[in-house]
């Protein structure tokens, strides 16, 4: 094998942010592997649900009163927003799993594990 035939000695990976490139919150996943044995991964975040509609009341007098929406005191309504779609292969998935546990780890070398603590929405 001459010089020429060599692999190289390293590669250098450059990296470019496409204009429609945005930062997201997730505050959960939902998803599953699909028919083609891909993991597909639906992220999404959560707020409350706008009332339909609001109205004020109007005083005799004129003046405009406090607003009034529509409520149901035995249900809480939350809208889960699907804002990205990603589809992992196998490979690509345990890269992505060794990554968030190197991750997770530093995280909490950085402080006690419950300093994150929350109810997270992530589903299985």
């Amino acid at each position: 094998m001459n010089k020429n035939d060599a692999p190289p000695s390293r590669i250098r990976y450059k990296y470019e942010m496409a204009p429609e490139a945005r930062l997201q919150t997730a505050h959960g996943v939902w998803g599953g592997i699909n028919p083609q044995g891909e993991i597909e991964m639906n992220f999404y975040h959560e707020s409350d649900c706008l009332p339909a509609y609001s109205e004020r009341l109007i005083a005799p007098d004129g003046s405009i009163g406090h607003e009034i929406t529509p409520e149901d005191d035995e249900q809480r309504g939350v809208t889960r927003h699907i804002h990205s779609r990603v589809l992992l292969n196998y490979h690509t998935a345990r890269a992505v799993l060794e990554w968030l546990e190197d991750r997770v780890a530093a995280l909490e070398e950085e402080g006690p594990p419950d300093m994150y603590d929350t109810d997270s929405g992530i589903e299985q």
